[in-house]
């Protein structure tokens, strides 16, 4: 007998094929509208909580339910559990607004698996490692701000593509500086002190740029002036303030250092980036930001996919590929040995 359950929330990660689900609420994390061989629409989505995420599809659907199913939005859900390819997935019977009084967003959307505090303390501690006085003082303006510390630890690092999820931003920005750590002692040229610096601020205005209170969407402000522009704003008004508390100028080049990092961290205009990197420390910083936030996103479309089977996933826009999901190259083989 399927079971069901209207009050208390049903985690995601606890759903068995064969149950039946009441009036649940759930983040639409991905959506996608298709056709089915006979030619009807469907709906194929993702939905998540705290707890993971659950392939699920409403058959016989429409545009107009397809455009009520907001992205990154909560929504009470019905429907069943079934098994698709040794898999769970939801079958959606009916949806509707998520806007009752009682239901905490908040405790719906899904939060990094990784101790916050524990990270937060790592970032300094790597951030204690840089030299410069200069850029010590200026780091110090963020890192001793509660308001913008607690911003930092809650923000995601994006709103859908990579460490979507609440301490996201910490998360990625830890992932980048232990990466860092790993390479500076490969480049003497490079400026440890700068790299690390322009790691922690390169992201830093993802805090005013995206809200994380009850879904992941753009501030007005975000949309207005975005992160990139936003952080490099943040490090000339610290600058400003080192000056008028100590006395004398800010060294303009470690500034000016500072703020080509952040403008060029995208790497190229069409993704946002004012400016293309056009410095050893520059250069380090996009592709440390890259590597992680694209393997993030190889990982997640491996356990995300639904085709248990298969060798590739579906189609990754983010990435412009399919990613393969066969076997790795054990560290044995049969080959002789390179060299």
């Amino acid at each position: 007998m399927p079971q069901t359950n209207e009050s208390a929330h049903r985690d995601l990660a606890g759903l068995k094929p064969g149950e039946q689900v009441q009036d649940q609420v759930y983040l639409v994390r991905q959506k996608e509208l298709r056709t089915t061989n006979h030619g009807e629409l469907y709906i194929h989505a993702v939905l998540g909580d705290r707890s993971g995420q659950m392939v699920a599809r409403m058959w016989q659907a429409s545009r107009e339910l397809y455009e009520s199913m907001r992205e990154n939005r909560l929504l009470y859900f019905r429907g069943r559990v079934e098994s698709y390819k040794g898999r769970p997935q939801f079958i959606i019977d009916g949806m509707r607004a998520a806007d009752d009084a009682g239901v905490d967003p908040s405790a719906f959307l899904p939060i990094t698996r990784f101790d916050v505090e524990q990270m937060w303390s790592r970032v300094k501690q790597i951030l204690r490692g840089i030299e410069n006085r200069d850029l010590l003082a200026l780091l110090a303006k963020f890192v001793n701000d509660d308001a913008f510390a607690a911003r930092f630890k809650k923000a995601p690092a994006a709103r859908s593509n990579h460490h979507a999820y609440l301490g996201g931003l910490l998360e990625h920005t830890l992932s980048v500086l232990e990466l860092a750590v790993l390479v500076l002692p490969r480049y003497p040229q490079v400026s440890r002190d700068l790299v690390l610096a322009g790691v922690f601020v390169h992201d830093a205005g993802k805090t005013a740029e995206l809200s994380c209170e009850t879904s992941f969407d753009y501030t007005d402000e975000g949309q207005l002036v975005g992160h990139i522009v936003q952080a490099a704003i943040w490090v000339q008004e610290k600058a400003r303030e080192i000056e008028r508390e100590t006395g004398r100028p800010f060294p303009a080049d470690v500034l000016t250092a500072l703020q080509h990092i952040i403008v060029s961290h995208h790497g190229r205009y069409e993704f946002g980036s004012p400016r293309l990197p056009a410095t050893a420390e520059a250069f380090v910083v996009h592709y440390l930001d890259n590597l992680d936030a694209k393997l993030h996103m190889v990982f997640n479309a491996i356990e995300a996919d639904e085709d248990e089977d298969g060798h590739w996933t579906a189609w990754v826009a983010a990435l412009e590929t399919r990613v393969f999901k066969g076997p790795s190259v054990s560290p044995g083989g049969v080959a002789g040995r390179a060299g």
